[in-house]
This record gives C-alpha cells, structure tokens and sequence, in this order.
C-alpha cells in the first residue's frame, strides 16, 4: 500500500505533469525542426509566434464567452484554436514574403537568416505585448478536472490521491492526433514527399520538378499550426503570459537539438526527454520518500536535486552535453 501511495504522488506531481509538458515542447520542436530541415535555419522567432498563436486564442476565447457561446465541459478555447491557427499561418506567410524571402533569393548564410529571426523575435514580442498587455491571462473555462484528488482517494481508498487536468488530457490528445497527422502527410501524401526531397537535396528536388515556392510555404503554414496548437495548449494548461514563451524558446530547442534538429521523430524523443528532465530533476521527493523510508531514514529537507527556479537551467545543460558530445542528436539530424 506504501509503494502505491508513492506511485500516486509521483504520477500526481511528475509524471502526468510531465507527459502533458512534454506533449507541448513536442508541438513546438516540430515546427522547429521542419523550418531547419527545409529552410535550413534557426528560426528564434518561433517562441513569439506560439505566443502570437495564443493570443488570438485568447482574445478568440473573451470574445465567444461575451457572445455566450461555450462548449461546456471543454474549454472555449478550443472553438478559438482554428481562429488561432488561420491568424498564425497568415503571419508566418506574411512575416516569409515581407522579411525572409528577401534573404533567402539572395541566397545569404544561414547566420544571417538566424539573426534576422531574432529580430522577427522582438517585433513579434512587442507586438503582442502591445495588444494584450504583460500581465498573466488564464483563458480556461469549462470542467476544470477530469477527476479530483477527492474522487480519486474515494474510488481507491489509498491515502494519497490524484487528479487529472481537462488541460493535460486535451494537450496529449491533441498532440497525439497532430503528430500522427503529420507523419501520415508526410510519408503518404505528395506534397509531404515534395517536403522531404526538397530537404534532402534542394538541388536534386528542383530537378524533379519540386516548385520551392510552394514548398516554403507549406513548409511555414504547418510549423505556425504547431506554433498556434502548443501556444495555446500551454496557455491552457499554466497561464498566458507573453514573456513566458520566450524563455521556453530555450527548452523548444534543446528538444529539437537532443532529438536531431532537422529529424521530426528525433523532435517527439526530445520534447519528452527534455520534459522528464526537468520535472524529476526539480521535483521534491521528500513526500515520496515518505512512504517508502523508515521514519528515522526521512531526509531533513525536501530531497529536491535543484529548485524548481532551475528548470530552464537543466534543458540548457542537457543542451550543452548534446552540442558537446553529439551534435547530431539522437537520431542524427543535421549536425548544428
């Protein structure tokens, strides 16, 4: 009964915590990755446009509930994600043709299309802050639990207890469905294949009459999806709050990197283990332990390997042993 109670707070506070989180860094290392593997650059804008993604989300949200229209139990969010992700899609294909495409016909390096970016990152940022302010915004409405930690000790009869989020289902439902959808375009469909040779060989793509035009665009509408899809999951499942996108820019990142940037399988493995890392790194086990140790064995402190004030510290040191020892990732992606 002990190791039950254990088990439960650990999937209450760790595990489920970070399946949803991972679920959610998966979405953006996606678009991270398709835009290196096609476009062959760093796209450091790509955390303000989850950002731009989830405001439209919000502001979508605020103006359906003034309206009255609700799809209790879910939140209304999800009636606002399509809205979400048309405006997204608009600004990647507009921030393309007005900024990148410029760079890009000139054929400069890929350094300079990742300084540009960052540019793109601030203006994205600015604007976003100028439309729906600094302060933290929480969109969800609906059923805010699948079950309750009550429920949950009720039907088990176990000390401890769980509960289960709306937010943390709909994120890993979500991603799943995204995820398979996209690998089923990619494989099976002719502009996915279209999408993969023009990243294998530009040259030879061309040859095969692939239009890169065309690929470019796809390539950008389905990395703004992603953009927009997580933006707003993460949204949904913390609070919105557009400053906290750029500093998830860094673990979005470090999962596309450990995986192997250019690699949308290496992605999903990255976006999960960066994700693990974080929370049981930062997780205080002291309550666990609890259970599973001798009262007279039970450690002073919270048995916490860092603060949960490092979180960000630990996908930059996972990122930092990845570039040192294998620069490819995982599942070897072009070397960065």
């Amino acid at each position: 009964m002990d190791l039950l109670n254990a088990l439960v707070v650990f999937a209450n506070f760790a595990l489920v915590p970070a399946v949803a989180y991972g679920s959610q860094l998966t979405l953006g290392a996606l678009g991270v990755t398709l835009i290196y593997g096609v476009l062959r650059f760093s796209n450091f804008a790509h955390g303000d446009t989850m950002a731009f993604g989830a405001m439209v989300a919000v502001l979508g949200t605020w103006g359906l509930q003034a309206l009255g229209v609700s799809i209790a139990p879910l939140p209304t969010a999800l009636l606002a994600l399509p809205l979400a992700i048309v405006a997204t899609v608009l600004l990647a294909l507009g921030t393309d043709r007005a900024i990148y495409r410029f760079y890009r016909r000139r054929k400069v390096a890929p350094v300079v299309l990742v300084m540009v970016s960052i540019g793109v990152m601030f203006v994205m940022n600015g604007l976003v802050r100028f439309v729906i302010g600094v302060s933290d915004r929480n969109f969800a409405d609906g059923e805010r639990f699948v079950f309750t930690v009550a429920q949950f000790r009720d039907f088990t009869g176990l000390q401890e207890g769980m509960s289960l989020r709306t937010s943390q289902v709909i994120t890993v439902a979500t991603a799943v469905v995204l995820v398979a959808g996209l690998f089923v375009f990619l494989n099976r469909t002719r502009a996915g294949k279209a999408m993969r040779a023009f990243a294998d060989n530009e040259d030879l793509a061309l040859l095969s009459g692939v239009r890169p035009e065309r690929v470019v665009a796809l390539t950008w509408a389905i990395a703004a999806m992603l953009a927009a899809t997580a933006g707003t999951l993460y949204g949904l499942d913390k609070s919105f709050q557009p400053f906290t996108y750029m500093q998830l820019l860094l673990p979005i990142f470090a999962a596309a990197i450990v995986g192997g940037l250019g690699s949308p399988l290496g992605a999903i493995a990255g976006g999960y283990l960066v994700a693990f890392a974080e929370v049981t790194v930062t997780y205080a086990y002291k309550r666990v332990l609890g259970h599973l140790l001798p009262e007279n064995w039970m450690p002073e402190g919270l048995a916490q390997l860092l603060s949960t004030d490092y979180k960000f510290a630990v996908s930059f040191a996972i990122l930092v042993l990845v570039l040192l020892f294998r620069p490819t990732g995982l599942f070897k992606g072009r070397s960065v």
